[in-house]
């Protein structure tokens, strides 16, 4: 099995090639490339060089991030990503990727791509022999939220005045919008200008600890002091430190949010 190793950092490749000879010294290392560019010009030349069966590629390379590689050349091999940094992972799994490394990386871990790889290419039939491993990306997002627990917000970086100040989400009780910005409120009752839209936040912010009650406002469940029945099955709530706009929760998030309230 040809194998190509994408990697800019000498140390790691010699870790890499290491571990995969004691796996399996079968394996060839058809060739190695440090940068976008290299790694272009290796799977364009197939005249030269032979299609690896396996590619085993770090994301953050010196001229740039390797995804950028799949849209200047047809990536054909399998490929297993490399990275340091897990934030990468959702991205990875939409090209040919059928598995996802951190750094430092572990030779079980390692060992059980290799057997994954395997297992895909003992399942293709001869008319997929030589083309990407087809995935079932659902699958692979599922299996990822399993093994990587979401990373959730936890401090903004905001402005005051010509002071920038770090805000630890714990010290923040709702989020909200006021004419297409987007703000928060501190339990001291100061205001912030936040470079988010609710959309970004509500992914972002751990949902035990918030919840989007409308289109335009995120409350922690400490600073609800009073929930009441509004017309149009809508509840209305007092909050603080004090909202000087109505603080409804919308119809359709009525059920949902008292699941919330009750955690």
């Amino acid at each position: 099995m040809n194998v190509l190793l994408v990697e800019d950092e000498d140390l790691a490749v010699r870790k890499i090639r290491k571990l995969l000879l004691e796996i399996d010294p079968s394996l060839n290392i058809a060739g190695v490339t440090a940068s976008i560019e290299e790694t272009v010009a290796y799977l364009s030349d197939t005249e030269t060089n032979e299609t690896p069966d396996l590619i085993f590629m770090d994301i953050e390379l010196a001229d740039g991030q390797s995804f950028e590689i799949f849209d200047q050349v047809e990536v054909k091999s399998t490929v297993i990503f490399t990275t340091s940094y897990d934030e990468y992972a959702l991205q990875a799994f939409k090209v040919n990727s059928i598995d996802y490394l951190l750094k430092p990386i572990q030779k079980e871990d390692l060992e059980r791509s290799l057997k994954k790889f395997r297992d895909l290419a003992a399942r293709r039939t001869p008319a997929e022999s030589g083309s990407a491993t087809t995935i079932n990306l659902n699958k692979l997002l599922r299996e990822l939220q399993i093994q990587q627990p979401k990373e959730h917000r936890r401090r903004f970086l905001v402005r005051q005045g010509q002071r920038l100040l770090s805000i630890e989400v714990s010290e923040i009780a709702f989020f909200y919008t006021e004419e297409r910005f987007s703000f928060f409120k501190t339990w001291q009752n100061q205001k912030f200008l936040v470079d988010y839209t609710l959309d970004e936040l509500a992914e972002a912010l751990d949902p035990d600890q918030f919840f989007r009650v409308n289109r335009g406002l995120i409350i922690t469940h400490n600073a609800i002091e009073q929930i009441q029945p509004y017309f149009g099955n809508r509840l209305a709530l007092t909050l603080r430190p004090a909202f000087e706009k109505e603080a409804l929760v919308s119809r359709e998030k009525v059920a949902d949010f008292k699941v919330f309230m009750g955690k």
